[in-house]
């Protein structure tokens, strides 16, 4: 495994996994407030989070953002 991949906390982890570690961790209430997206803070569920983080890069990239310093607390 490269060095490069074995330091990135994303590197084999789907963005479902993401989002159901956060909503665990954070749940739904607290996601959404910290990350301002309808798909959290509106009847939300992971199906309708997965449909729009998929079409949304810079949603997407604060979701990645939040779960990587999430499990460096964890560290």
């Amino acid at each position: 495994m490269s060095e490069q991949s074995s330091n990135n906390l994303l590197h084999g982890v789907t963005l479902e996994k993401i989002v159901n570690s956060l909503v665990e961790y954070y749940g739904w209430e607290r996601l959404g407030k910290r990350i301002k997206i309808k798909c959290f803070n509106i009847d939300p569920s992971v199906k309708s989070s997965l449909k729009f983080l998929r079409r949304t890069a810079w949603a997407r990239k604060k979701v990645e953002d939040l779960y990587i310093n999430m499990k460096k607390r964890e560290l």
